[in-house]
């Protein structure tokens, strides 16, 4: 039989195979994930030092994340707990924080306040700060001198790197631009990723362009909320509130996928999440799941232990773009 081809873009062009990063949009987040400091902080404590000796060392947040009187929490608790680690250790994370473009938030200094907070949350750990979102869908000036800010910031050692979230290959290419005339290299570029929401691996989409001009590739959501990470079996009770609905929505649609992840997992040992997370890395996105407890941590672990066939990659391929549903897009992401 002959053997189908992707109509994703072909592994052969990825260099090297991503690390994981953690992601923390849930550590103070009470709407999505129903955070509770009392119930929540001591196992975020214990996943982040496990996160630690597990060898992560890439940890993204965002002024954002907290919700209500939890604003700004995430970076709050990494501050935290990266401060209580030794020098050596803590130096050799890199801890990467995103500003939100706020209509309130103008000009070339617009940042400045929010920079300055953030990196009074994370205790002075903040290595790299990121764009959170373009605003070229509703306010296209607004974005270029909020990116002169932020070159400012990096070219004064105030950050180490700079990053950008939520656009695409058209919009990458004129940010590359515009840094590239200031003499600073755009180090990464933040878009959904995942089996239910593959668009960015397209020919010609944004994962071409991020290796076309050498920006590391981030997936957030590699695990779509949950959904591949095969917790909730059919019979069982959906996540509350807002996820619930999704999950409602996209379960049942999804079988097939599952399924498939399911063998395939079986196959290596692996959990049906290493599988969606290996998949993000065997097309060049380093993952940032989302980890909440120790365990979190140990199964992220493991996925570093192996990597999907080139058969088993072109068959989840096929998989998801054949799906009829997907993961709601990012209302801010631009072309």
């Amino acid at each position: 039989m002959q053997e189908r081809s992707s109509p994703l873009e072909p592994a052969a062009l990825v260099v090297a195979v991503p690390a994981i990063g953690v992601g923390t949009w849930a550590w103070g987040n009470q709407f999505l994930w129903g955070y509770q400091p009392e119930r929540h902080d001591a196992e975020l404590k214990v996943t982040f030092q496990r996160a630690v000796a597990r060898g992560f060392r890439f940890f993204d947040t965002a002024d954002s994340y907290g919700t209500g009187r939890f604003s700004g929490r995430s970076e709050t608790l990494i501050g935290r707990f990266a401060a209580a680690l030794p020098p050596g250790e803590r130096e050799a994370l890199c801890v990467a924080t995103k500003l939100a473009p706020f209509p309130w938030r103008l000009g070339r200094g617009g940042f400045g306040r929010a920079f300055d907070a953030s990196f009074q949350r994370l205790q002075g750990k903040l290595d790299r700060v990121q764009l959170h979102w373009s605003t070229a869908r509703y306010a296209p000036w607004q974005e270029g001198p909020l990116l002169d800010g932020l070159a400012d910031l990096v070219l004064a050692g105030a950050a180490t790197s700079l990053g950008v979230s939520n656009m695409g290959p058209q919009r990458l290419r004129r940010v590359h631009g515009q840094l590239a005339e200031r003499g600073v290299r755009l180090a990464s570029l933040q878009v959904q990723i995942s089996l239910l929401a593959p668009e960015a691996l397209a020919p010609g989409g944004v994962a071409h362009c991020c290796r076309e001009l050498g920006v590391e590739l981030i997936a957030y959501s590699p695990l779509a909320l949950g959904l591949l990470s095969d917790r909730h079996q059919a019979g069982e009770s959906w996540p509350a509130g807002p996820r619930g609905v999704l999950y409602r929505r996209l379960w049942p649609r999804i079988t097939p996928l599952l399924e498939a992840m399911r063998a395939i997992g079986h196959v290596h040992r692996a959990t049906v999440a290493e599988v969606a997370l290996n998949w993000c890395r065997a097309h060049g996105a380093m993952p940032i799941p989302g980890l909440r407890t120790p365990a979190q941590v140990d199964g992220a672990a493991a996925a570093l232990a192996w990597q999907l066939t080139a058969a088993e990659r072109r068959e989840l391929d096929a998989l998801a773009l054949a799906l009829p549903v997907r993961m709601p897009a990012n209302p801010f992401q631009s072309a």
